[in-house]
């Protein structure tokens, strides 16, 4: 049996990123950023009765809130979509390479096959060309078997169209089922069908690991065609610029990142956007220690600087090998550990602090009986069961670590006497974190909690059984990594 695990993953890097090293050519060191830009070319590829559709298009245009056209062919949208293979994809190809600026396409494969023109200028700019499938239509109620075909025709019709298959592959109007799909067919080397991340990240998927280099659709010109969005050129660039500065103050801090931006040849082609867009790509190139890459080359640097390592995943656990290995953390109550598994862990759960959190919160939820259970499990401190040597390995060694295996014959009588006292009063044993105390601390704090009130008593107790916890679990996964 395995834990209902939570499948998304809210915990990503956490406070601590990696440090990414972006090359740096021309400059020293490494780069403080990465800047990426992406023109996706999906004129020619939308939906349309022309290309065996149900109706028209209605998304990413100049109409906003356009509907679609069920049967009828919708020749303003038609029109629209032209304007980017015929005027704006050029312009945008001719700002590109007048600046030598690398540049990763995404490209819809039926599009590109209705346009070899352009497909010949992404070649002779030496623009990376990844697929961005095989129509531009909306795969959310596709089924998976029809997903996965049309994943395999796009990637032939690629190949055919370039000479060579795509490395990359981002779907963009996505399913539940895309990442899988591309894990599944084994051949790219990233996917971009996520937002969650300012750095690329592996993905763990049915087929094994899958390198993760997200997109952005904030970033992103198809705003401009949103209800929510931009309405002029000049918020663009200042949208950019904005997004550009913080993450070139976090690399010069240390924590370089990369930024994306998404590009339409139908949108950010027209005149009134382009010069913004000619603006920030001057902007980025009067800066220093910058990297403007193509994805496939953020791809490869990633794999050989942080090639995949399966990580530790007791979320993944089944619930024998959970138990085992945290059934007493909480001393010789391993119904903790089973139920904390059975509410269902996740990614966020597979650090030591993420994982104590849950089963704190386990034992927090449980009735003040078996609270109380808990408490009267574990031994006396410097007791009968240390002299015996029948402690648990980790109260063995947790007692220890404070000395009370050494003590003299004054201190253990100190310690008996207040034992006796202090079941006596609350009845169970006087439970303290040990690490990092000393034989002195240790009995300072016994004396003056020995005169506590019973509710007083029992709830400080409890802390320290989720702080011993917390401290058991810091050492398993120590031991484990």
């Amino acid at each position: 049996m395995t834990s209902p695990r939570y499948p998304r993953d809210l915990l990503g890097y956490g406070r601590t990123p990696p440090a990414p090293a972006w090359p740096n050519p021309g400059g020293s060191g490494e780069a403080k950023i990465c800047v990426q830009f992406i023109v996706n070319y999906e004129e020619g590829g939308e939906n349309s009765v022309l290309h065996g559709d149900a109706a028209s298009e209605a998304f990413l245009s100049e109409i906003v809130g356009a509907q679609p056209w069920p049967g009828m062919r919708h020749m303003n949208m038609e029109s629209i979509y032209e304007y980017g293979s015929r005027a704006g994809f050029w312009r945008l190809w001719r700002m590109f390479t007048e600046r030598a600026m690398p540049v990763t396409v995404y490209g819809v494969a039926t599009a590109l096959a209705r346009n070899p023109d352009v497909v010949a200028a992404m070649q002779e700019a030496d623009w990376e060309i990844a697929s961005h499938g095989l129509k531009w239509v909306e795969y959310k109620d596709y089924s998976r078997e029809d997903e996965r075909r049309d994943m395999q025709d796009a990637i032939a019709l690629h190949a055919a169209i370039t000479g060579e298959r795509p490395l990359g592959w981002y779907t963009g109007r996505s399913s539940q089922h895309t990442l899988e799909l591309a894990a599944e067919e084994g051949g790219f080397l990233y996917a971009s069908d996520a937002y969650a991340d300012d750095l690329p990240y592996w993905q763990e998927t049915e087929s094994g690991p899958l390198l993760v280099v997200p997109y952005t659709l904030d970033t992103n010109d198809m705003r401009f065609a949103t209800p929510q969005g931009f309405n002029s050129g000049d918020q663009f660039f200042a949208y950019l610029k904005n997004a550009f500065d913080v993450l070139y103050a976090e690399g010069e801090a240390g924590q370089a990142k990369m930024l994306n931006i998404g590009l339409h040849c139908r949108l950010v082609g027209r005149p009134g956007r382009a010069a913004a867009l000619a603006r920030f790509l001057d902007y980025v190139q009067s800066k220093p220690d910058v990297w403007v890459a193509r994805r496939i080359d953020i791809a490869r640097h990633w794999r050989e600087r942080f090639p995949h390592a399966a990580p530790w995943r007791p979320s993944r656990l089944s619930k024998t090998a959970f138990v085992d290995v945290f059934g007493s953390v909480f001393e010789h109550s391993p119904f903790i550990a089973e139920r904390t598994l059975t509410r269902g862990l996740g990614a966020a759960n597979d650090t030591a602090e993420g994982l104590a959190a849950a089963m704190t919160q386990t034992f927090r939820l449980a009735s003040k009986d078996e609270r109380l259970g808990i408490l009267k499990a574990h031994p006396d401190l410097a007791g009968k069961l240390a002299l015996a040597g029948d402690l648990t390995e980790q109260s063995k060694s947790e007692q220890a670590g404070a000395g009370l295996d050494r003590l003299s014959e004054a201190e253990l009588n100190r310690f008996t006497d207040l034992n006796t006292r202090y079941v006596a009063r609350f009845g169970f044993p006087f439970i303290i974190a040990v690490k990092g105390l000393t034989k002195d601390d240790i009995l300072a704090a016994f004396e003056a909690r020995v005169d506590n009130d019973q509710a007083t008593e029992f709830a400080t107790a409890c802390r320290q059984v989720e702080r011993i916890a917390r401290l058991r679990i810091a050492q398993i996964f120590e031991d484990a990594t």
